[in-house]
């Protein structure tokens, strides 16, 4: 098997060959842009890792579909950009603000379309298999980034309804990218089922992660400004978990603070993370990850994997949940 290294290096080299010489060079020039500002090219790798499990012939039957993972990712990432006001990503301008937001909606089109036809790469006797998947993955991820929208107007959701709304925007994805690159190097259905539900509750532990860096991670290293999710007032596990702890005092202090906007961010940010702590909720967020990354080892039990295979699929794992960006 390729090391998680060797994957990293085939995957920026075709990063690398995904420049489009075409134009009009305002729908393509985004394009190119947002694949080379970086990036943890989680969901090809996986897609790739999972794919490796059988096979060491990584040909353009798995890479262009791994890559269809990846700008299929980045599309949504330019619409959700648009959508939050970002206006920074990995450190550099996001593409609606460094070109404007039609062309960001229109780029992020053409990145959805291309997401298909790198697909159809995928060998032909699972191709009909490979694009229910991707379709359905694709619909649901948009289900998903609905209800975080709903979300933010609503003056607090319960645990299920976050769980649901990042398993839709957020684990999905994950879970695709692990069944597909199974699915491609034919494995057996129990074995692509059993990634299929490693990866959801990888990608639930990734979100979280997530949600967690927004807020006490290190902008520099981050790659945006730190506490977005806060003046956004965005669902995510930590103000969840915090309005189902508060009571009294600190509860209104907290509602409050969700009445602020961008204007009083250099207010709002330290206040709502000091609130955090104070109620124990930095620590449970780090304890909950945990406890998604251990379902996530549970669910590839019993479905055939060697010890080395296991091994291989858990350096990856450790990485996602392990990390400051």
């Amino acid at each position: 098997m390729y090391t998680l290294e060797e994957i990293d290096r085939i995957l920026e080299n075709c990063v690398k060959l995904q420049h489009i010489s075409r134009e009009p060079a305002n729908l393509y020039e985004p394009l190119d842009y947002m694949m080379s500002i970086g990036g943890k090219r989680i969901r090809p790798k996986l897609c790739l890792l999972t794919y490796n499990l059988l096979s060491d012939d990584l040909n353009n039957a798995i890479l262009f579909p791994a890559m269809a993972l990846e700008i299929f990712h980045e599309f949504t990432l330019i619409h959700d950009d648009i959508m939050d006001r970002s206006d920074t990503r990995r450190g550099c301008p996001t593409v609606y603000r460094k070109w404007n937001e039609n062309v960001a909606i229109l780029s992020g089109d053409a990145m959805s379309i291309l997401a298909y036809r790198y697909l159809s790469y995928a060998p032909e006797k699972v191709l009909p298999q490979a694009l229910d998947l991707f379709s359905e993955t694709a619909m649901q991820v948009c289900e998903g980034q609905q209800y975080d929208m709903d979300f933010e107007d609503l003056p607090f959701i319960t645990r299920e309804d976050y769980l649901e709304m990042i398993g839709l925007k957020t684990a999905v994805l994950v879970a695709c990218s692990a069944k597909m690159g199974a699915l491609i190097a034919g494995a057996p259905a129990e074995a692509c089922e059993a990634l299929y539900r490693f990866g959801y509750q990888l990608g639930i532990a990734f979100q979280i992660t997530d949600d967690y860096l927004d807020t006490f991670g290190n902008e520099k290293v981050f790659g945006k400004k730190i506490g977005g999710d806060i003046v956004n007032n965005k669902k995510t596990w930590l103000l969840v978990e915090s309005l189902r702890r508060a009571d009294g005092d600190r509860k209104q202090q907290l509602e409050n603070l969700m009445l602020l906007g961008e204007e009083a961010r250099s207010e709002k940010v330290p206040a709502v993370r000091s609130l955090y702590i104070d109620l124990g909720v930095k620590e449970a967020a780090e304890a909950e990850i945990l406890v998604y990354h251990r379902k996530a080892m549970e669910a590839l039990s019993g479905a055939g994997f060697a010890p080395e295979q296991t091994r291989y699929l858990e350096q990856f794992a450790e990485a996602l949940i392990h990390r400051e960006k």
